[in-house]
This record gives C-alpha cells, sequence and structure tokens, in this order.
C-alpha cells in the first residue's frame, strides 16, 4: 500500500500560514526560504511545506531560488494595476448587486455595517495584518450582500496578490485614512439603495488603489 498524503488541513495550515507572511511582509520580496528552515519553525514535517511552497509556486508568490529553496517573488507594478482594472469592473458590478439588495437582505446588509463599522476604528497603532484582514471583510461583505456567488468566486483566487498590493499602501497613514473615507462613501450608496453610485464608487475605488499601488511600487525607496 502506498503511504496516504499529509492531511489537507495541515497542508492549509501551512499554506495560509506563510501566504499571511508573504502579505504582511514578515516574509518581504526577495526573502529566500528554506524548506528545513520553516518546517522547523512550524513544527511540522518537511511534506507539508513542500507542498504549501509549490500551490504558492503555482499562484506566483513564490519562485524557484537554488537547490530546493524558493524565493518570495517581487510585486509587478503593470500586473498589479491590470488586476485591480478587472477588479474594478467585478467590485462595481457587486457594488450594484448588493444596492438592490440592501432594503431586503437584513443579513448581508448587517455585515456590511459591521464590517464598515470595524474598519473606521483603526488608527496609527493598528497593526498591518489587521489592517488588511478589515480590508478584505469590507469588499466580501459586499460580495456576499450582492447575492451572486459567483463574484466571491471570480475574485477569490486574486485576493493573494492583493494582500500584498494592500500591504504596500496600507503601511502608509494617509492612504489608511482616504481608503476608508472611500468606503464609507461605497457602503452608504449601497445602504441608500444607490446602485449607480455605488457601481461607480466602487469602481473609482478599486483603479485608485490600483494607481497609488504601481506608483508606490515604482518608487525606487518603496518598491517591493
Amino acid at each position: 500500500m502506498n503511504p496516504l498524503e499529509p492531511a489537507p488541513n495541515l497542508i492549509d495550515q501551512v499554506y495560509a500560514r506563510i501566504l499571511d507572511g508573504i502579505a504582511d511582509r514578515t516574509l518581504p520580496p526577495g526573502h529566500r526560504i528554506r524548506q528545513n528552515e520553516l518546517a522547523d519553525k512550524l513544527g511540522v514535517s518537511r511534506q507539508p511545506v513542500s507542498h504549501a511552497l509549490h500551490l504558492l509556486h503555482r499562484q506566483g508568490l513564490v519562485a524557484e531560488s537554488g537547490r530546493k529553496g524558493f524565493e518570495v517573488t517581487r510585486l509587478d507594478p503593470i500586473r498589479i494595476r491590470q488586476l485591480y482594472e478587472v477588479r474594478g469592473a467585478i467590485d462595481g458590478l457587486a457594488a450594484r448587486l448588493a444596492a438592490g439588495r440592501a432594503a431586503t437582505d437584513a443579513v448581508g446588509r448587517a455585515n456590511l455595517e459591521r464590517a464598515l463599522q470595524a474598519g473606521r476604528a483603526i488608527d496609527g497603532t493598528t497593526e498591518l495584518p489587521q489592517l488588511i484582514a478589515l480590508d478584505v471583510d469590507f469588499h466580501r461583505a459586499i460580495y456576499r450582500l450582492s447575492g451572486n456567488p459567483a463574484v466571491e468566486e471570480m475574485i477569490a483566487p486574486q485576493w493573494p496578490h492583493m494582500r500584498r498590493s494592500m500591504a504596500t499602501v496600507l503601511r502608509e497613514l494617509d492612504y489608511r485614512a482616504s481608503a476608508w473615507a472611500e468606503h464609507d462613501g461605497i457602503a452608504a450608496h449601497i445602504l441608500a439603495g444607490h446602485a449607480d453610485a455605488a457601481e461607480a464608487a466602487a469602481r473609482a475605488h478599486a483603479l485608485t488603489a490600483g494607481r497609488t499601488t504601481e506608483e508606490r511600487l515604482t518608487t525606487p525607496d518603496k518598491a517591493a
């Protein structure tokens, strides 16, 4: 009999832990990951680490580096802008659909209001991982209020790359404030049932985020 594969949930946990490190820059661009060292740090065998790294490699988050090693890839400014252009269309649709359902979906409306309230509570001491998580939660609340599961299914594979781009700009206090001001505007239009305005605001927010990230990445002292 062939040996069993490592438990999927263990691979998922290792994958999530490495992804979190890449997203919040604990594992910065260019950082070399050695499988044995990482396995020791996580208290697991090398096998689930290897599986997780190969998943991340397929997503373009790590690249092979030397013998049995991987390196965290650098963000491509143009690719990030292109990603946000597509996201703008998806987010605009989600906001439009959410505005159409806000009056009748009490659970979805409450989830959006909670996500918005949590984001309003951030300040200069909020840690980067929490900032990213709150941002993701806000947009996911809109996707779910839209009532169309295909929206979240289509955007889900891109979240790892977007979380990395968020880390690039959310480190700056001025962008944190402006991003949540834009979130306030999007949510206000959705909760008021203003579909056209919600769509326009959500699309503009995504395009602004893409341009801002591209600018940060092309600035030598801030490039990632």
